[in-house]
């Protein structure tokens, strides 16, 4: 009987942690973005060179996304195994 309800909270555990990692990869490409968006704001990029300005930080908030997905993911993956 409680190794059915051990199976639940690990369940419930992987489930917040896949969210959490979701939300905090969300918001930190939100503010790469956004930090790309300010540069060209503040030195009044104009034409092409603010196109690629805003195409580059957008694969940099992708990149950083991504990267904060799999590192939050990985470390909850190793606590896990070690039994926290």
């Amino acid at each position: 009987m409680d190794m059915g309800r051990e199976s639940r909270w690990e369940k419930d555990a992987m489930t917040v942690e896949i969210v959490f990692a979701l939300v905090t990869a969300t918001a930190l490409g939100a503010v790469v973005f956004a930090a790309c968006f300010a540069l060209t704001l503040a030195l009044d990029v104009t034409g092409p060179a603010r196109e690629n300005t805003l195409t580059a930080g957008a694969l940099l908030a992708a990149a950083a996304g991504v990267w904060r997905t799999v590192r939050v993911l990985r470390r909850f993956d190793a606590r896990r195994r070690q039994g926290h």
